[in-house]
């Protein structure tokens, strides 16, 4: 390999023999007989390897290491000495010199010399290079990066830690205590964790409450630092802010889910937006629907949302109580007002001051008690049956009905005024079958509800219930859905529900298509290949992810011809 040298000695007779063996092996030689010769041919060359006499006329080649180390070269230096013992020469390998020869110099000692530094600085070069790479990536890594020894001494860290930890490279060789503390001092945990296991640890989703940050959410990642014979030295902490992808699962959240109501779809999300518009401002509203809908959801999503959510949210349904209970029940009465009133009754208007009254199926009360809440709504103020003392409250309310008032109000059955009064904003939900998108998120929240009611561990529905889902009318609504998973899940013993385990009205209901025995053995085996391909072919696992036996699995295999030779068989 030719490298260019650069050779320093006052003495002719040395540059002339190192001149002579090193361009005999190939080498580029120059050569200086003085400190300034040197300096100025260092200034204009790069060199590969520097040969350097100890004493010269000008200086000392000890000058020529030092400045060529200032000016940060990476050629090695090999230092010339009449007398390698003396005190000169191992200051000069202190300082950094790569070696020394004495002199009288022969050829064989000078060539592995030469060889011995170009090999080095090859070595030193790519060391070089990998450091400034990883510089580099350290740099220019989003995530927060720090390394901290066994006693969790602060290394090194990079631009994103200094700026999570309001902290700077002066703090480095510090505690780690000594930082701001951005997690309720759960990293130093972490991290103290991490030392005594030496093992990689997660930490996910931390909630940052520092008082001089914003709040946040980061994840936590630690991996052992490694030092001489791959031993444990300290701890690699990686921290990444996951605030804003928690933000944006929290909106992605929102749009599926608004408190208690399931749903994404454009209606559900019109739905949504009118809750959050009324929450706050205290104007009666009429939610309409049908049958299952998710009209009381919608009350309590109203209450919940708005000022008075830490005030009474009273429920009353109108059409479970004959007229004369329920205008006591909504209004109270006195003692001695009708025959069994033995003592005062406060109704159920008194106990909603200053929260919300929720009236469902509004459009069957009568007459009399349309008059008395017209009354409620118009002054907010009301006797109790059997008094004349009027009785004022703060009330806000919220009608629910399944009819049509408006039908209703022209065959007379409803106050025209009452209607107008309810109806100041009306919330319609839309019946299942107009947001058929959001079936397979209402079967996931009612899976994970009954797992945990019925201690369960079922995976899913098969996609052929869910294509019979997806296509059925739904007469009864969210409630019908809720009520035929939990038939289901009472009767499945395996991992899967299957058109066996739903009630036999949804069976029998117009438009299903049954199955024939063939297309069920189908399904059944798609089911068993799909259980045994998660499971690797493990047939206890799968007969486990299936609720089966293993002598029942191993039957069906058998009998519908299942292998990994014939995967769609």
């Amino acid at each position: 390999m030719s490298a260019r040298i650069l050779v320093i000695d006052d003495e002719d007779s040395i540059r002339f023999t190192f001149e002579r063996f090193l361009k005999a092996a190939g080498h580029i030689v120059t050569t200086a007989a003085t400190c300034t010769e040197a300096l100025a041919r260092i200034n204009e060359t790069s060199f590969d390897v520097v040969f350097a006499d100890i004493i010269l006329g000008d200086g000392t080649g000890i000058d020529i290491l030092r400045e060529i180390k200032a000016k940060g070269l990476t050629c090695p230096v090999i230092m010339i000495t009449g007398d390698p013992g003396v005190e000169t020469a191992a200051d000069s390998i202190r300082l950094g010199a790569f070696d020394y020869i004495p002199k009288p110099i022969n050829q064989q000692s000078l060539l592995h010399a030469t060889r011995t530094a170009l090999k080095y600085k090859v070595v030193n070069r790519e060391k070089e290079r990998y450091r400034s790479n990883l510089e580099a990536i350290f740099r220019s890594v989003k995530d927060a990066i720090i390394t901290v020894d066994e006693k969790l001494v602060i290394i090194e860290l990079n631009e994103a830690a200094m700026s999570m930890f309001g902290c700077s490279r002066d703090d480095i060789g510090k505690s780690f205590g000594s930082l701001r503390k951005i997690c309720n001092e759960r990293c130093a945990e972490i991290l103290a964790d991490a030392i005594k296991s030496g093992e990689p640890a997660e930490a996910d989703r931390i909630e940052c409450t520092s008082d001089n940050r914003a709040r946040g959410v980061i994840s936590v990642r630690t991996y052992p630092l490694l030092g001489p014979k791959d031993m444990a030295a300290g701890v690699v902490m990686v921290l990444r802010d996951d605030t804003h992808v928690a933000e944006l699962e929290r909106e992605l959240k929102e749009h599926r889910q608004f408190h208690r109501i399931i749903g994404k779809s454009g209606p559900m999300q019109k739905v949504y937006s009118l809750i959050k518009a009324l929450a706050r401002v205290q104007t009666t509203v009429l939610i309409t629907g049908e049958s299952g809908t998710g009209k009381e959801l919608v009350a309590e999503a109203l209450h919940r949302a708005g000022e008075r959510s830490h005030k009474p949210l009273v429920k009353v349904n109108c059409s479970a109580l004959p007229e004369n209970l329920l205008e006591s029940e909504l209004f109270g009465h006195v003692r001695g007002a009708f025959t069994g009133a033995i003592r005062d009754n406060v109704g159920r208007f008194h106990r909603a001051d200053s929260g919300t009254i929720f009236l469902d199926e509004v459009g069957d009360i009568s007459p009399v008690i349309q008059l008395k809440l017209l009354r409620v709504l118009e002054e907010r103020q009301f006797e109790r049956v059997g008094s004349s003392t009027p009785v004022k409250v703060d009330v806000r309310l919220i009608a629910a009905t399944n009819k049509n008032l408006l039908e209703k109000v022209s065959l007379g059955e409803l106050r025209e005024d009452l209607y107008y009064r309810l109806k100041v904003v009306e919330i319609r939900l839309p019946p299942l079958r107009d947001r058929r998108e959001d079936i397979p998120l209402l079967v996931d929240h009612f899976r994970n509800g009954f797992n945990a009611k019925f201690k369960k561990t079922i995976e899913a529905i098969s996609s052929d219930v869910l294509k019979a889902f997806l296509k059925y009318h739904w007469p009864g609504n969210v409630r019908e859905l809720e009520h035929t998973m939990e038939h289901a899940f009472v009767v499945c013993s395996q991992n899967i529900i299957t058109f066996d385990h739903l009630p036999p009205d949804f069976m029998c209901a117009p438009g299903f298509e049954r199955r024939s025995p063939e297309e069920k053995q189908a399904v059944d085996a798609q089911a068993i290949r799909k259980a045994l391909n998660k499971t690797a072919w493990n047939k206890a696992k799968t007969a486990r992810l299936l609720g089966i036996d293993r002598v029942t699995l191993y039957r069906k295999i058998k009998k519908y011809g299942i292998s990994t030779d014939n995967p769609r068989r």
